[in-house]
């Protein structure tokens, strides 16, 4: 069929929205694991002690007599230590097999072929990990501040806890943060999920184990540095005012944090790339 005319026109088609790379990554693996029932499932059971605050509030707000359930600051820090179980487990489920899997299936060179960069990439794995973790720390906690507020009719716990809003946003960021960028570093020197969840549960676990064994030697908690959790745990209290219940310097327990973020960019700097190197 001849060409009759070969002119410029001007394109007058719908124009969609250009979309960073890691927001598909992003998006595309949320969706996956909502789709999962056996997550999902999870999910709600990691919300129990939600419930169990929310009718703690409910009858301290309508049975003044039942004191002794009375919300107070100390109950913010009190719930973030149980979710400290689900955070672990959350971690565990959700990020174990986001690298080592496209590891497996040999999909980095895939995915890194793609005009996608390494950056792309780990943001949204990255994405998807905090995503589900801010969903069992932050939402939750803001949460019961509100039904706090709502049940009592008054914003005066609020005014006399006003550090609550960002001590509950800083120390949720700091632990979320702190557990992904481990998880994603240590997914990403293996290609089996398993064996990442283990290295993961070796790492939360056994160097807890050992601060507590070298403070018995040492009749102190000053060892506490050594453990990923007990760090956490320093920061948390310092965050929320409370009373630091190891002996370890706070700058220490800081510091601590900060190389394992640091090593863990350099782990995933070395491995997340599209072709091997092998040295």
């Amino acid at each position: 069929m001849p060409i009759h005319d070969q002119s410029y026109r001007r394109y007058r088609g719908e124009k969609e929205n250009v979309r960073s790379g890691w927001t598909v990554i992003a998006v595309a693996g949320i969706t996956t694991f909502l789709k999962k029932r056996m997550f999902l499932g999870f999910l709600l059971f990691a919300w129990i002690p939600f419930i169990v605050r929310t009718v703690q509030i409910y009858v301290s707000a309508n049975y003044p007599q039942v004191s002794m359930l009375a919300m107070k600051a100390e109950s913010f820090r009190d719930f973030f230590d149980q979710q400290t179980v689900f955070v672990f487990f959350m971690t565990v489920f959700v990020g174990s097999g986001l690298i080592a899997s496209d590891r497996r299936a040999n999909a980095l060179q895939i995915y890194l072929s793609k005009p996608l960069t390494r950056s792309d990439y780990i943001a949204g794995k990255m994405a998807i990990l905090i995503t589900f973790l801010l969903l069992v720390t932050w939402l939750p906690g803001i949460l019961l501040l509100l039904l706090q507020v709502a049940f009592a009719g008054s914003l005066q716990f609020l005014k006399d806890n006003i550090y609550l809003v960002p001590a509950i946003t800083v120390f949720s960021l700091v632990q979320v943060i702190v557990a992904s960028f481990s998880m994603l570093a240590l997914s990403s020197l293996s290609n089996s999920p398993r064996f990442v969840a283990v290295m993961y549960a070796g790492l939360v676990l056994f160097t807890k184990a050992m601060a507590e064994a070298v403070g018995a030697i040492m009749g102190s908690s000053g060892a506490s540095w050594l453990s990923f959790s007990s760090n956490l745990e320093q920061v948390g209290d310092l965050i929320f005012r409370m009373k630091l219940r190891y002996e370890t310097p706070i700058a220490i327990s800081f510091l601590v944090l900060a190389a394992l973020v640091v090593v863990s960019l350099s782990i995933l700097e070395r491995k997340v790339r599209g072709v091997e190197v092998v040295t």
